[in-house]
């Protein structure tokens, strides 16, 4: 593993910056912290990079403008302040970046911009453009409108999607912690600071475990499954202190600072990328384990012979996964039947459709081109 930064060759990266970072562990929006990561951002772009910012924070200011001692619980009231807050929380990072002459523009996603193909694209053309321009894309989640269902979850996750979707070189998670450990390092006097790993390797997942720490199931965990779903375009991951100063522009001549994830994998081409990022799946097919070796071993389609069960419902052109006989997730891919027709056409080979169906639309239940391994 290299001591240099990932970050030292990188043209185009998406920096996120988390709620406790923003708004100095909740008590509303930290001028001074913002301020110092505009200069940084601007020292950047001067220097050749461009950059997307991925915030968190709008609730938590939100709060503050309404008087709110509490987090409220009631979805109204969340996404009430979240548009209150959104107010603030871009009129800040402009009045920053203004600074130094540096335009932003506010980007508000839900996963339905990603999931819909056509405004995937245009997302990512605006974005694209946005970069060109030297504007710097201020992203946040769309908690206004957004509801359970069809939630990022969380910024991690939306940072990583957003570096799929501009193709960025890395991923700058910037959080309240140095980096990932072995073992919380509360508990465990012998956890050791983890320098370089390959994002998406599975001990990374387990040392990330534990409910209920700081850098258990709703803090690092979501950082690493964030790098690894980062690492599908090409992207590398870095979790580092945001408190640490000066610490983009240090990452960015070389030092390397905190926890540096490399992606391994071969650019995911575009269309298989959009695939491999869906969140919400439309259902699922049981495949067999002759089906399991033809996609993983011989790169072949998805013929409906190989398909033990169809579950969910589901349309033409929606995606689905593709799991084992335990549930595990084999594939996805844009299916060419409905889910009724599935059903009635599943362990049949395909030159039997027609006489099923009384119509044939392909031989592949799910081709080749339209599917990604996961």
């Amino acid at each position: 593993m290299t001591t240099t930064s990932l970050l030292l060759n990188a043209k185009c990266l998406v920096v996120k910056v988390g709620s406790s970072l923003v708004t100095n562990n909740g008590e509303g929006l930290d001028e001074t912290a913002i301020a110092a990561w505009a200069s940084q951002i601007a020292h950047l772009v001067e220097n050749g990079k461009q950059v997307v910012l991925v915030s968190s924070g709008a609730v938590a200011e939100g709060m503050q403008r309404l008087g709110w001692k509490k987090r409220p619980t009631a979805i109204n009231e969340l996404q009430a302040a979240a548009a209150v807050g959104q107010m603030g929380l871009v009129q800040m990072y402009e009045s920053c970046f203004s600074q130094h002459g540096l335009h932003t523009a506010q980007i508000l996603l839900t996963h339905d911009d990603l999931a819909d193909r056509k405004r995937y694209l245009n997302a990512r053309s605006t974005l694209r453009t946005l970069l060109d321009l030297r504007v710097i894309p201020i992203i946040n989640e769309n908690d206004t409108v957004v509801t359970d269902e069809i939630r990022f979850g969380d910024n991690d996750t939306l940072g990583s999607l957003v570096a799929n979707l501009i193709e960025a070189d890395a991923l700058v998670i910037l959080t309240d912690q140095a980096g990932l450990y072995s073992a919380d390092p509360r508990k465990n006097p012998e956890a050791e600071f983890i320098h370089h790993a390959i994002a998406g390797t599975p001990e990374l997942e387990k040392m990330a475990g534990g409910a209920g720490s700081a850098i258990g199931s709703g803090g690092m965990l979501t950082k690493i499954l964030a790098a690894k779903r980062a690492a599908r375009s090409g992207a590398h991951t870095i979790i580092a202190s945001g408190r640490e100063q000066d610490v983009l522009i240090k990452l960015a001549a070389g030092a390397a600072i905190g926890t540096h994830l490399r992606a391994e994998q071969i650019k995911t081409l575009a269309k298989k990328q959009w695939l491999a990022d869906h969140l919400r799946l439309g259902g699922r097919l049981v495949l067999d384990a002759g089906a399991i070796n033809a996609l993983q071993h011989d790169g072949k389609s998805l013929l409906p012979i190989g398909v033990l069960a169809v579950e969910g419902n589901f349309d033409r052109g929606d995606v689905v996964a593709c799991v084992d006989a335990h549930g595990l997730e084999i594939a996805r891919g844009l299916v060419n039947y409905t889910s009724a027709e599935t059903a009635r056409i599943l362990r049949h080979p395909s030159n039997e459709i027609e006489s099923i169906l009384g119509y044939v639309e392909t031989a592949e239940l799910v081709h080749r081109d339209n599917l990604i391994l996961i």
